[in-house]
């Protein structure tokens, strides 16, 4: 959906806010939408920007993954972010990093912190996400790299990416909370696909109907005192063919009872 079918959607099934990645908003404005009326639109209902998704190009040597998808996720440099963040409100960008060959770790964790500083100028958080068959494949390696960065860098905890690289609800207990600073929830199968790419664009699973534990992350994102809000992200061709109002409704139900099973937890 368009970015008014997006939001109307978000508001009717309960969400607080929501994300965009920089297409809604750059389409939107293609269309002759304003800033002002985007931004009017949100505040009708009621919602706020959680984040903007990818950022990549930060890194030097940076690409997208292979295919449209990919394209369509990396489009963007960092002075469009930030032009869409301050039309929208966003609370936070989300920065992940794809290149071909080496990578200099300390270097990447001085990119990281540059970027931090120049978002710090928008009242902007930013979260670097790790994804298994990225340069930055775990939490482990992400916590490493936002270690430099101010005070409004962290990371981003996608539960598929959590799962996938091994970590689990004992590694992110471990963590400092104040780093952890947005969540996907999403769920998985025990036993992962061939292809990981093709899994976490297409078949990912809602909260709860999968292997992932994710009642014991919620409860450990506590424990340690984490700010983030919960977000919900699944790519799912089965649940993208649906309406956007149901594919939301759907999503803020299947949420909603894991965090009251978190509660147990």
């Amino acid at each position: 959906g368009d970015f008014a079918t997006k939001v109307a959607a978000a508001s009717a099934a309960g969400f607080d806010g929501l994300s965009f990645f920089l297409s809604d908003y750059t389409t939107a404005r293609a269309g002759g939408r304003s800033d002002a009326e985007l931004r009017g639109m949100l505040d009708d209902h009621g919602l706020g920007v959680a984040e903007l998704d990818v950022l990549l190009s930060w890194v030097p040597g940076s690409a997208a993954p292979a295919g449209e998808e990919g394209a369509t996720l990396g489009a963007g440099n960092e002075d469009d972010f930030f032009r869409a963040a301050d039309a929208l409100g966003a609370r936070s960008l989300n920065a992940a990093v794809f290149v071909e060959g080496g990578l200099d770790m300390d270097a990447l964790a001085d990119a990281f912190a540059g970027l931090c500083e120049r978002a710090a100028a928008h009242e902007l958080l930013v979260h670097l996400e790790f994804i298994p068959f990225s340069p930055v494949r775990d939490l482990g390696v992400a916590l490493s790299l936002v270690e430099r960065a101010g005070p409004n860098g962290g990371v981003m905890l996608d539960t598929w990416h959590l799962f996938r690289s091994g970590g689990s609800t004992r590694s992110l207990r471990a963590a400092p909370g104040a780093r952890i600073l947005a969540v996907q929830l999403n769920d998985a199968p025990a036993e992962a696909e061939a292809n990981p790419v093709e899994e976490t664009l297409h078949r990912r699973l809602l909260p709860g109907r999968g292997a992932i534990d994710l009642p014991g992350v919620i409860s450990a994102l506590r424990a340690i005192g984490s700010p983030a809000p919960l977000g919900v992200e699944v790519f799912s061709d089965d649940l993208h063919a649906l309406p956007a109002e149901e594919a939301a409704r759907r999503a803020i139900e299947a949420t909603r009872a894991v965090l009251a099973e978190s509660e147990k937890a």
